[in-house]
């Protein structure tokens, strides 16, 4: 990406950050060192479909791309329109959808059995408890047994949430973002130990 991209991209995410601080949740776009412990724990060779909630400017989409495997379908939800136009032009090979909450309706409209993973980029604790509960219900319930979810977060608010839905096998402190961010590493029980 070059200079010019990368001032104007972060020009974009300030003007939406402003506009809907509570959606945006940040005031600049993920960094590469959190974007590579948001994308390393994905087993990229197995995986066959993944999502990613708040693709946001696409700053964590371009990772994905990078890691993805040859056959791995992606399924980026993104609420904000213009940014959702944008990331449909820089990703035409993945569809894009504008409701994290409406998860479980996309995949059965694709066909789609579930995911072996979800990346999410949501400010979970800046959410209404009621609209945290209603996307992980859509995340547990359109995750495979075993499917991962990785999530990053500006505080460990979220833990205790988590750990009701989920095994949480790592939560890892990334420093060099803005603000530093707690990736948490997740699995959905029920697939073989």
């Amino acid at each position: 990406m070059s200079f010019h991209a990368s001032v104007q991209e972060k020009v974009l995410f300030l003007n939406k950050f402003f506009q809907s601080p509570r959606e945006m949740g940040s005031v600049t776009p993920s960094s590469r060192f959190l974007a590579r412990a948001m994308t390393k724990p994905v087993p990229w060779a197995q995986a066959q479909v993944v999502a990613e909630l708040g693709a946001g400017t696409g700053a964590l989409t371009r990772f994905i791309r990078q890691a993805m495997g040859p056959k791995t379908k992606v399924l980026l939800f993104e609420k904000e329109q213009v940014l959702r136009e944008q990331l449909a032009v820089q990703f035409p090979e993945f569809s894009c959808h504008s409701d994290a909450c409406s998860m479980g309706q996309v995949l059965h409209q694709r066909g789609i059995e579930g995911l072996d993973a979800v990346i999410s980029g949501l400010p979970f604790y800046n959410f209404p408890q009621q609209l945290r509960d209603r996307l992980i219900e859509q995340i547990t319930s359109s995750l495979k047994p075993d499917g991962r979810f990785i999530a990053f977060q500006y505080s460990l608010q979220m833990k205790s949430q988590l750990e009701q839905y989920f095994d949480i096998e790592t939560i890892r402190f990334v420093p060099f973002n803005f603000p530093p961010a707690f990736v948490y590493v997740c699995r959905k029980p029920g697939g073989t130990p």
